[in-house]
C-alpha cells in the first residue's frame, strides 16, 4: 500500500518559502538543515510532509502540481494566508459557485483553499 509521504515544491528562495509554509500550515522543519532542501512536517505529526527543493526555474504557469488545503473557515484562512504573503489568483474559468479560492505563495506556487464545510 502506498501513502503520500511528502509533496515537493521547487522554489527559488528557500528561506522565504520555509517561513511562508511553516506559518501557513503550522509545520516545523526537521532538525538538520540543508542549503538546498527543506523538509517540513506537521507539528502534530499527522499528514504528509512538504518538501522545498531549491531549484531555480523559469515560468511555472500552469503549475504541474498544487496543494489543495481544506479549511473549516475558508474566508478567515484566505485572509490569514494573504497576510502571510499569499496573493489571490483570478482565473476566468473558475465557476461562480466554486468551493475553492486559488492563491499563490510568495514565489507564485499556486494552491487552493477548499471550503471543507460544503
Amino acid at each position: 500500500m502506498l501513502r503520500v509521504g511528502s509533496i515537493v515544491l521547487r522554489v527559488d528562495d528557500l528561506e522565504l518559502e520555509k517561513a511562508f509554509w511553516t506559518a501557513a500550515l503550522d509545520y516545523i522543519g526537521r532538525e538538520e538543515e540543508d542549503d538546498d532542501w527543506a523538509l517540513l512536517r506537521p507539528r502534530e505529526g499527522t499528514g504528509p510532509n512538504l518538501s522545498l527543493d531549491l531549484h531555480h526555474a523559469a515560468d511555472r504557469v500552469p503549475p504541474r502540481i498544487h496543494l489543495d488545503l481544506y479549511a473549516d473557515d475558508q474566508p478567515a484562512e484566505v485572509e490569514r494566508l494573504k497576510a502571510l504573503g499569499a496573493t489571490e489568483v483570478h482565473w476566468d474559468r473558475r465557476p461562480a459557485d466554486a468551493d475553492y479560492v486559488i492563491l499563490a505563495d510568495p514565489e507564485g506556487n499556486r494552491f487552493c483553499v477548499i471550503d471543507a464545510g460544503r
